[in-house]
């Protein structure tokens, strides 16, 4: 008879903790800062025989309840074998030159993501970033993936991942 009692009063305990820790999670589901997004688009420019741009179209959101304020931005590519190289990070105002001199790349759709870049809570963007890598413009063709290394002022970092390529 105390052994059921017992029981009894340790199930409804741990019932109580879960609903406690499920009322939590449901509380701070807003405050974890990221940034969650995709690749829209990617164009490449050869620039010679070792180097060449990619043109990177991307989304994202912010779906913290807080700002998301950039405050550096990587770009790397993965090749077919696995190795990671970093690219250079164009600004913005080499971003509108690079069209206007080479029209092959078409239309500049978007704003180039730039540090100070305020995303507000809950808010979609479209932007591109243009990136040169030290290598051939058929290698940087054949990679396996993009990756966009976007981080926040206070530290928190998102990425937004080309799906990987066949």
């Amino acid at each position: 008879m105390l052994k059921k009692q017992f029981l009894t009063y340790v199930g409804i305990g741990l019932v109580l903790v879960a609903i406690g820790v499920a009322v939590i999670f449901h509380i701070q589901r807003g405050a974890h800062i990221e940034l969650r997004g995709s690749v829209l688009k990617v164009r490449t420019l050869p620039i010679d025989n070792a180097s060449a741009i990619a043109v990177i179209d991307f989304r994202f959101v912010n779906p913290a309840d807080y700002p998301f304020v950039v405050r550096r931005v990587n770009v790397s590519m993965e090749d077919p074998a696995g190795r990671v190289i970093e690219g250079s990070v164009i600004s913005e105002s080499d971003a509108v030159r690079l069209f206007q001199y080479y029209p092959v790349l078409g239309q500049k759709f978007n704003e180039s993501l730039t540090i100070r870049t305020k995303v507000a809570p809950r808010q979609a963007m479209d932007r591109m970033i243009g990136v040169r890598f030290e290598l051939s413009d058929k290698e940087l063709e054949g990679r396996k993936r993009l990756t966009i290394r976007i981080e926040d002022v206070d530290g928190a970092i998102s990425d937004v991942v080309e799906e990987a390529r066949l």
